[in-house]
C-alpha cells in the first residue's frame, strides 16, 4: 500500500521521517510518496484533502477533525520556547495591538498563540516564513511572528524580540506548547492508521539513536544549512512528546483548543482527536 506523505522542510521533520521515508526500519508493508512543503501549503494541501498523511498546524488541525486523526507519535510540543515576535525596533507589550505584523500563514498555530495572546492584534499580513525576517528589515511589517530555524538567526540580523509564545503559553497554561502534527485520514482503515503511527514511531526512535544517519535529508531541504543551527532546531522540538504525546502532550492540544474556542476563534470539537 502506498500513502502521500506531507511534511515540512523543518529539520524536525526531515530528522523523524527520514528513516520512514528511506527505508531504513521495517515499514509493515508501507511505502510512501513524499510532499515537502512550507507548513501553510501543507495546511491548504489537507484542506483540499489532498495527503493521506501530513503535518498539520494545531490551528489548522481544528478546521479538519472530520478529514483527519491525530497520531499519537511525530508532534512537536515545546517547553518555554514557541514562534518568537520579533522587530526592528523596541517595542512595547502594550504596543503589539497596533503594529502591522508579518505572519507565517493564517492557519498556524504561531498565528493562533498569537490571537489568544493578543485578539486585538488584526492587522496581519502572511507571508512565506522564510521571508518575514527580511520582510521587518525593510519596514514593511513593523513586527514579524517567525518559527522553525530563524529563532536561533534573527539576532544576528540585528533584530529583537517582543515575545516568545512559547514562554507566554507556559506561563499561562503551565502545559507545553503544542505547534503541529502528524495526522491520518479518517477514512484510511484503522489498523492502517495503526500501523502508521507504529511506523513513524519507530522512525523517530531510530533516529534519535542515530542522529548523524539523517544528516544528508535535513541538508537538502533545511533553510538554514549550519549544522548546529538544525541540531539545536531538533533538539528543541524532538523530545518526549514527539515519540508519544501521552497525557500530558494530549492535555496541552486539548487546552489551547479549550481557550481557542473560548475567544470564539475554533468551533466547538465535537470529536475524538487522537488515534486510538
Amino acid at each position: 500500500m502506498v500513502l502521500s506523505v506531507g511534511i515540512s522542510s523543518c529539520p524536525n521533520d526531515t530528522f523523524i521521517f527520514d528513516a520512514m521515508l528511506h527505508n531504513k526500519i521495517d515499514t509493515e508493508g508501507l511505502s510512501f510518496n513524499l510532499k515537502i512543503a512550507d507548513i501553510e501549503e501543507l495546511n491548504k494541501l489537507a484542506f483540499n484533502h489532498e495527503l493521506d498523511i501530513t503535518k498539520l498546524s494545531f490551528f489548522a488541525y481544528a478546521y479538519l477533525i472530520k478529514n483527519y486523526v491525530l497520531l499519537n507519535s511525530g508532534s512537536a510540543l515545546g517547553n518555554k520556547n514557541g514562534p518568537l515576535l520579533i522587530s526592528k525596533q523596541k517595542i512595547y507589550k502594550d504596543e503589539i495591538d497596533y503594529l502591522k505584523i508579518a505572519i507565517p500563514g493564517k492557519y498556524t498555530t504561531a498565528n493562533l498563540l498569537l490571537s489568544i495572546a493578543y485578539p486585538n492584534a488584526k492587522n496581519k499580513i502572511q507571508y512565506l516564513f522564510s521571508d518575514i525576517e527580511e520582510v521587518v528589515l525593510s519596514n514593511e511589517a513593523d513586527a514579524g511572528l517567525i518559527i522553525h530555524e530563524n529563532r536561533f538567526t534573527y539576532k544576528e540580523k540585528g533584530l529583537k524580540k517582543i515575545l516568545d509564545l512559547g514562554e507566554y503559553w507556559e506561563n499561562l497554561t503551565e502545559l507545553p506548547i503544542p505547534l503541529g502534527g502528524i495526522v491520518v485520514k479518517r477514512n484510511i482503515d484503522l489498523d492502517v492508521q495503526q500501523k502508521v503511527d507504529r511506523i513513524l514511531k519507530r522512525s523517530i526512535e531510530f533516529a534519535l539513536k542515530n542522529p548523524r544517519s539523517c544528516i544528508d535529508f535535513m541538508k537538502k531541504y533545511a533553510q538554514e544549512m549550519k549544522e548546529d543551527i538544525m541540531y539545536k532546531h531538533v533538539k528543541l522540538y524532538v523530545n518526549d512528546y514527539t515519540i508519544n504525546l501521552d497525557e500530558k502532550g494530549r492535555k496541552a492540544i486539548n487546552e489551547l483548543y479549550k481557550r481557542a474556542e473560548k475567544l470564539k476563534i475554533i468551533d466547538k470539537i465535537d470529536l475524538p482527536i487522537f488515534v486510538e
